[in-house]
């Protein structure tokens, strides 16, 4: 099992910096290669580009609970509750199509 996680190519947990704006102030953000890839698919999804998107959700989180203590956690936190929302729409479309093959 473990030949799965650490196999896996390292240009997936490379670190990358991305230069952009929250809230108008430019700053960095450094995540792990796999992650600004999910990110970017996120702010496609939203038809925006990806600095747009984060500086987004950073007004949107200062909004509900202030300054975030450790904001590429949030992200990274948010990439995965987007690959579980995306996950489980598969398994639910997966159901309906079998139900549907079933009749």
């Amino acid at each position: 099992m473990c030949q799965v996680f650490a196999g896996q190519d390292p240009a997936r947990y490379e670190s990358i910096t991305r230069r952009l704006r929250l809230n108008g102030q430019s700053t960095s953000i450094r995540l792990e290669h796999a992650f600004w890839e999910i990110l970017d698919e996120i702010a496609a999804a939203e038809g925006t580009a990806t600095p747009a998107f984060v500086s987004k959700l950073h007004s949107e989180v200062l909004e509900q609970r202030g300054e975030p203590e450790n904001f590429t956690s949030l992200l990274r936190c948010a990439c995965l509750i987007h690959m579980d929302q995306r996950a489980q729409s598969r398994a639910e479309q997966s159901t309906a199509a079998h139900a549907l093959a079933a009749e």
